[in-house]
């Protein structure tokens, strides 16, 4: 696991300000990810202060974070927005394709104007987080009016970047069953 120190340097350095998390703290009685976040008040790493603000739990499924992260150094603050989806097991898929989507709507509207990079993790960066970003960057070519979209060619952009990207079968198909029932959902919605 990467360190909490590179973490807050990393989101400090990229200009970060939203997070998304998709794995919990502890799976099957195993630690997947380190909590760099307090429970209350504010923990130090290194440079940076990280001060919980509020934590909100939406449904079941996700909850949503705010946190200030504070460069002790320079005494400058910034708001980050963490989301954390809850119902993604360590080993499999979700039950459902309708929570993920849901989730990733929060995200992208919380995110809506900003050019700065969306952080995404989960225990080992490569499963649940190559599948969250292939299922959001085919849909987010959708919404710029792109003709055609190759959903084994984007995944194969993506393994380009980080090798190991959506790990199994199992979390292709529910890459593609996601893509396919937003598109749906959008045809329903539109005027007869």
């Amino acid at each position: 696991m990467i360190s909490l120190n590179v973490c807050c340097q990393m989101v400090w350095e990229n200009g970060c300000t939203v997070i998304v998390m998709l794995t919990a703290l502890v799976e099957d009685g195993e630690k997947q990810c380190d909590r760099y976040w307090p429970d209350e008040g504010s923990s130090l790493y290194h440079i940076y202060e990280v001060n919980l603000v509020s934590e909100h739990i939406w449904c079941n499924d996700f909850l949503v974070r705010s946190f200030y992260l504070k460069n002790v150094q320079t005494q400058e603050t910034r708001t980050l927005t963490q989301f954390h989806f809850l119902s993604w097991p360590a080993q499999g898929i979700p039950t459902s394709t309708r929570p993920l989507l849901d989730f990733r709507r929060k995200v992208n509207k919380c995110y809506r104007g900003r050019s700065c990079p969306i952080i995404v993790h989960c225990s080992n960066g490569t499963g649940r987080t190559g599948t969250y970003i292939l299922i959001d960057m085919v849909l987010n070519r959708m919404a710029k009016g792109v003709k055609e979209i190759d959903i084994a060619a984007t995944l194969e952009h993506v393994r380009d970047q980080r090798p190991g990207m959506v790990r199994t079968k199992d979390q292709f198909e529910f890459a593609l069953t996601a893509v396919a029932e937003e598109v749906n959902a959008i045809l329903k919605a539109l005027p007869q």
